[in-house]
């Protein structure tokens, strides 16, 4: 089966994200600059509200770049997150030359357990393949979340279709996200990817002003296994 995880902004969302069958919950503060962290006490409110993963967002402000001084709350954060009852957490950051920040990623991962995802800024990278070589020597990284491109799925679906058909190992971590349509899962599922992430389309309307639908998460929930039996019958 394969794994899906829906954006949440509180308990609420969270709760109906697992009442529709999602596997985890990327945990926000707000939505704004495309995703900053939230409180410590929010995600014991949602520990206490669901059993599904929960995974924090680890993101002060804009854009994907950070500094010392901001590393001590970043590793601050992190501890805390797991402290209320976090599963993981999500992170990413790119140096000045828009490649990964591995100094800063290793810094921040390097105490611990726990498993973690690196976010979208893998699409904001100049190097593509340069990109993936430095992801592969993070410790504890099992998910990359990827629209293959800055712009989205529906511009990225290629990239992730070749670069996951290419490398097994890279399927196998590659949780496609950013803009995802229903009709690309057939077709990422055929390419060996087994994860997914949705914000927008698991809320009516799309708007993230509304709470998560259960419904809404059901459909992308009954897609995702259909088309893994389907994948599985096939071979």
């Amino acid at each position: 089966m394969g794994l899906l995880e829906v954006i949440a902004l509180h308990a609420a969302d969270a709760q109906r994200a697992e009442e529709g069958g999602a596997d985890r919950v990327e945990l926000l503060g707000t939505m704004d600059e495309d995703g900053l962290s939230p409180e410590p006490a929010m995600v014991a409110k949602v520990r206490r509200a669901t059993s599904i993963q929960i995974r924090p967002m680890v993101r002060l402000r804009a854009g994907f770049r950070t500094d010392g001084g901001e590393l001590v709350r970043l590793r601050g954060l992190i501890a805390s997150y797991l402290d209320e009852g976090a599963d993981g957490v999500v992170l990413g950051f790119l140096n000045g030359h828009a490649g990964i920040d591995l100094e800063v990623c290793n810094a921040l991962v390097a105490d611990g357990d726990f498993a973690w995802t690196f976010h979208r800024a893998v699409d904001n990278c100049l190097d593509f393949d340069d990109a993936w070589e430095d992801l592969a020597t993070l410790p504890r990284l099992d998910q990359v979340l990827t629209a293959g491109s800055a712009r989205g799925v529906e511009h990225g679906l290629d990239e992730l279709l070749e670069r996951a058909r290419s490398n097994p190992g890279i399927a196998r971590v590659i949780m496609a996200g950013g803009g995802l349509r229903p009709e690309h899962v057939p077709w990422l599922i055929r390419a060996g990817v087994r994860a997914f992430h949705i914000g927008s389309p698991a809320r009516p309307g799309g708007s993230y002003k509304a709470y998560v639908d259960p419904d809404l998460v059901r459909t992308w929930r009954e897609l995702i296994d259909e088309q893994t039996a389907a994948v599985r019958r096939s071979r």
